[in-house]
């Protein structure tokens, strides 16, 4: 497997993990919600991050889903998602973790369908690369 489709496939691994975090604690009362959503924006953009990197696409060191799927979007890629929802997820990364204040931007509840069609979104997309890598590519077969 080329190293782009492995990476790919680790960052959906790891997306994985958030997402196995997120739905323990969206169902915890006492999970502080910055907390719950801070595994959601990150089960998001780990699995942003497989389908550039199954596409060959660069992209800096960012938490920004915005910019991550403006990326994409570059490359002719049709986004599952729509960009304010994205952007409501974005300060989770970083901002609200650092703070106690309660953040009415999302809900768990709300959060919770993005989280899932991304990531199967994402999925769907590196399976499609990692074939298409495959039939181009007959060593790898």
């Amino acid at each position: 497997m080329k190293p782009h489709i492995e990476e790919a496939w680790r960052a959906l691994r790891l997306a994985d993990r958030d997402i196995k975090v997120f739905d323990i604690l969206v169902e915890e009362p006492e999970a502080h919600l910055s907390i719950v959503l801070f595994h959601a924006q990150q089960a998001v953009e780990k699995s942003l991050k497989a389908v550039l990197f199954s596409r060959r696409i660069e992209f800096r060191r960012t938490h920004n889903l915005t910019e991550l799927a403006q990326l994409l979007r570059q490359e002719g890629v049709e986004m599952p998602v729509a960009d304010d929802l994205l952007e409501r997820m974005n300060p989770f990364a970083v901002a609200f973790r650092y703070d106690d204040v309660d953040i009415k931007l999302l809900t768990r509840e709300s959060a919770m369908g993005p989280v899932v069609k991304v990531r199967k979104w994402a999925e769907a997309q590196v399976s499609t690369a990692a074939q298409s890598e495959q039939r181009n590519d007959p060593d790898l077969s």
